[in-house]
């Protein structure tokens, strides 16, 4: 919405009718309110639309536009009530007037249930029926709701449980619960995608209804692909995951399998909406389906966006797998409304990612900072530029994972457990989980030249299947302590094989570093002296 407000502001027709079509719903709710008769009403919105458009040049703020605009339609409502006539007609007729608003025509599949309703709501309260109109009605988000209304979005979550209750009340019950199963709060055509079963598990319990896909990838590990689902592609990734962690390569393409054939049903569904967290692991999974979503004709399903990076009360956020079923009932509901132009930026995002020159990534971080600092994907930037950091750096080939790792033990860290916690809270912005941090310690205990010694370690076949390892004693090694101090280089004394998105470096003199000081990947110069 902010852009359609920027873009009018300097004039853009399209832009304002846009923007237009997405803030009349609310406007009308709000005008019919006050005004009870469906023609002033909608006399009202179209006053308070033009006095809108050419006021919006002196509005500083996009931000404030919600709360700018209720005042106009307020006034505008005034200023009609002072001649009002008595033409009054039922609710349920405005749904002619206001049908161009976002999801009136999905709410209204059943008409006779939804006539029941609208009669019903009609009686309550104003504090009650309003947030019931633009929540269950119009479809808006209780976010949106929030900054238009000036309510907390705990007010507004307690006035709508206010409002069922009342009309459960006044109806049949099982009248009413074949009504709302039609409605936009979580309606059994919902589809939600979340990154963990343990997400996923909480949200089963009530928390939203429809279904709930687990997408089961972790792309920050393993060779990234534009079209990871071509079958030579597949191959080498579950061949890749299978003999660095451990995941069985069947197991692995059945899941695959599994789930594309769930998503490429998403069509059945009125809403699909992806929840999703701050970290790399999260963003490159949300960049992926954006992708593919991209891809695909939207048809009449509505696709939104839940992103969060911090969480009240939680001093260190690290996930939604955190918050306990009650903190999580909180979220339902406020989630965005994304559409071609995220999708087109998730898109990018995924296409440099898998590229196997890092500088298309930061280019593209550069060049649209501004544009995803102030959108929905506003936590991309710092998570895509966190996964360029994990290159060898240019001063002592060290990732960022490994140098921290490093640095943790030689400030006293000295058990796999301390050093996984002191890690991860270190670098929360990847994402890291255990059997992911375990490969990073195999690859430094690894070879004649190891830079960290784990006690016992030669006796261990894999470090996931032993739980007393987690308590074995961590040293660095004099080649660790070299590599620290900058006196001696990671790669000429252990070699790489790894894989940084799309980019696979392999040998003593990978190509690719990563500049810390400059925060740019940067050429080796003894790769490039030998193309």
């Amino acid at each position: 919405m902010q852009q359609w407000i920027e873009q009018a502001q300097k004039g853009d027709a399209e832009a304002f009718r846009e923007l237009s079509g997405h803030v009349r719903g609310m406007a009308y709710v709000v005008a019919y309110d006050m005004l009870s008769d469906v023609q002033l009403a909608e006399d009202a919105v179209q006053e308070a639309l033009l006095e809108a458009y050419m006021n919006l040049g002196s509005l500083q703020e996009p931000a404030a536009f919600p709360g700018w605009f209720k005042t106009i339609v307020v006034r505008q409502c005034h200023r009609l009530l002072r001649r009002k006539t008595e033409t009054i007609l039922p609710l349920e007729a405005a749904e002619q007037v206001a049908g161009s608003s976002p999801g009136a025509a999905e709410i209204v599949e059943y008409r006779e249930w939804t006539q029941v309703l609208h009669r019903s709501v009609a009686e309550l309260s104003a504090k009650l029926r309003v947030p019931l109109q633009l929540f269950y009605f119009y479809g808006y988000s209780l976010q949106e709701i929030s900054v238009y209304l000036g309510l907390p979005v705990a007010t507004l979550k307690k006035r709508l449980y206010d409002g069922r209750r009342k009309l459960k009340g006044a109806l049949p019950v099982a009248d009413l619960a074949a009504a709302f199963h039609l409605l936009h709060e979580g309606g059994a055509r919902m589809l939600h995608i979340v990154n963990g079963d343990t997400v996923g598990d909480k949200l089963k319990q009530g928390i939203v209804q429809g279904e709930v896909l687990v997408w089961r990838e972790i792309y920050s590990v393993g060779p990234i692909f534009i079209d990871p689902a071509a079958q030579q592609n597949r191959l080498l990734r579950a061949e890749v995951l299978q003999a660095t962690m451990g995941i069985p390569a069947a197991e692995y393409l059945a899941g695959c399998a599994e789930q594309e054939r769930r998503i490429s049903g998403f069509r059945q569904y009125d809403e699909v909406v992806l929840w999703f967290e701050h970290d790399l692991f999260d963003q490159s999974m949300l960049a992926y389906l954006l992708h593919w979503f991209n891809g695909q004709k939207l048809g009449n399903t509505k696709l939104s966006l839940l992103c969060i990076g911090k969480f009240p009360g939680i001093e260190l956020f690290h996930g939604l797998g955190q918050l306990t079923e009650a903190q999580l009932s909180t979220l339902a509901g406020t989630w965005r409304n994304i559409g071609r132009k995220e999708l087109l930026l998730g898109s990018l995002l995924w296409e440099a990612y898998a590229a196997a020159d890092p500088r298309e990534l930061a280019d593209l971080l550069l060049a649209k900072r501004e544009e995803l600092a102030g959108g929905a994907l506003s936590y991309a930037y710092d998570a895509f530029k966190a996964h360029l950091s994990r290159l060898p750096s240019a001063e002592n080939g060290l990732g960022i994972v490994e140098q921290t790792t490093l640095q943790a033990v030689a400030n006293g860290m000295d058990t796999p457990l301390k050093l996984f916690r002191q890690v991860t809270d270190e670098l929360h912005r990847l994402g890291m989980g255990d059997t992911e941090y375990w490969k990073v310690l195999r690859t430094l205990t690894a070879g004649k030249q190891p830079l960290l010694e784990i006690d016992g370690a030669s006796e261990l076949t894999d470090y996931r299947e032993v739980p007393e390892f987690l308590h074995r004693s961590v040293t660095l090694t004099a080649w660790g302590e070299q590599v620290l101090a900058g006196a001696a280089d990671r790669l000429q004394l252990q070699s790489i094989d790894e894989w940084y998105g799309g980019l696979h470096l392999v040998g003593h003199d990978a190509l690719w570093r990563w500049d810390r000081a400059a925060e740019q990947p940067v050429q080796h110069p003894s790769s490039a002296r030998k193309e």
